[in-house]
């Protein structure tokens, strides 16, 4: 069996941990909260630590480090942003720069109704219950968009003209348009995702050959910050970190805020998009399609009034509301849009006439 060759050190891995360490101060500067403050300080003692780890076995190899980080652009964007806005709102930013602990601005801290995982296979399981719930709120939320978009484009050209042709080839021309925009939209999104997740894991996977026991204390920081005793998050982080695989997808989730279940296929969320809009685009149209009498609008309102209804009802399976409530919210709120366009046509229709 053929000996692995250790890669030699890089002198950017040693630059993440030192703009990573300059981050976290920032971070904690900016906290109220002293429990999550004392967390992002803890972090920086880390990164400092792991930067001159890199930074030994850099000179070892015959390298040169720099006396000090260089303040690149990027990275004084990214404290701008931190101290203008706060750690919280620009949490995808600070994850692509390297920054750990993003998951206590989603777990909050732990009580005894809710204990923390004692292995990495509950840590999944938790993580992974959600994600059918997921696509199938994307979904619902894709026929909305374009059953409203599209119904507004509809109703909007029918007010300005009432020849069935136009207002046909006007909805079809912003079915396909709605559901390119969307598809392609929703493709770099999770292509995006992805990118920054390999990228992190790649990192992680690094950190975890060069410095485990390092990697194991961030991660145990993280778990007392959301509010474990020292001592059992140490045991906690220790065990996760025995299977190197496991261990990279919880480091993902603790320390990131990443969930590698729910990042799915590019391709699979944009064809999932495309068909999802579509389907609520098209209906709209099918009176116009299939023939509804001398009053296809009047058709066309009555499908997209009972369809806004159904849609806000099974949007209610996820916010626990009343699906009454749900689909009456969402009848005045597809409807008012609708009838605003009309209104918009009709002027338009009568004053170009």
């Amino acid at each position: 069996m053929a000996q692995r060759i250790p890669a030699l050190p890089s002198l950017e891995n040693w630059r993440e941990e030192k703009q990573a360490a300059y981050l976290y101060l920032l971070v904690a500067e900016r906290e109220q909260d002293e429990a999550k403050a004392r967390l992002f300080r803890a972090l920086a003692r880390a990164a400092e630590s792991q930067a001159e780890i890199w930074a030994r076995e850099i000179e070892q190899a015959g390298g040169r480090v720099p006396e000090r980080l260089e303040l690149t652009p990027r990275i004084r964007i990214v404290a701008w942003l931190i101290r203008t806005f706060g750690p919280r709102a620009i949490r995808p930013v600070l994850a692509a720069m390297k920054v750990r602990g993003l998951s206590v601005y989603s777990g909050g801290h732990l009580h005894a109704g809710h204990p923390m995982p004692t292995s990495v296979e509950e840590v999944g399981y938790r993580h992974s219950s959600l994600g059918g719930g997921g696509n199938l709120r994307a979904a619902v939320f894709g026929v909305n968009d374009g059953l409203v978009s599209n119904a507004s484009l509809v109703l909007g050209v029918a007010g300005a003209t009432q020849d069935g042709h136009i207002v046909l080839m006007s909805g079809v021309a912003g079915l396909v348009a709605g559901a390119a925009s969307m598809a392609a939209g929703e493709y770099v999104s999770v292509r995006s995702q992805r990118e920054l997740y390999e990228y992190q894991i790649q990192l992680e996977r690094e950190e975890l050959e060069q410095y485990p026991e390092e990697e194991a204390e961030e991660l145990a920081l993280i778990y007392n910050a959301r509010g474990v005793d020292m001592e059992e998050a140490r045991r906690i982080a220790a065990e996760m970190l025995k299977d190197p695989e496991h261990a990279l997808a919880t480091l993902a989730r603790e320390e990131l805020g990443l969930n590698p279940d729910d990042l799915g296929s590019p391709v699979g969320a944009a064809a999932a998009s495309f068909f999802s809009f579509a389907f609520g685009a098209l209906l709209p149209l099918l009176p116009f399609l299939y023939g509804a009498g001398d009053r296809p609008l009047l058709a066309t309102v009555s499908i997209t009034g009972v369809s806004l209804f159904v849609v806000g009802a099974t949007l209610s399976l996820f916010t626990g509301r009343g699906a009454l409530r749900g689909g009456l919210r969402m009848l005045l709120i597809g409807g008012s849009a609708g009838l605003v366009t009309w209104l918009v046509g009709r002027l338009l229709g009568v004053s170009l006439a």
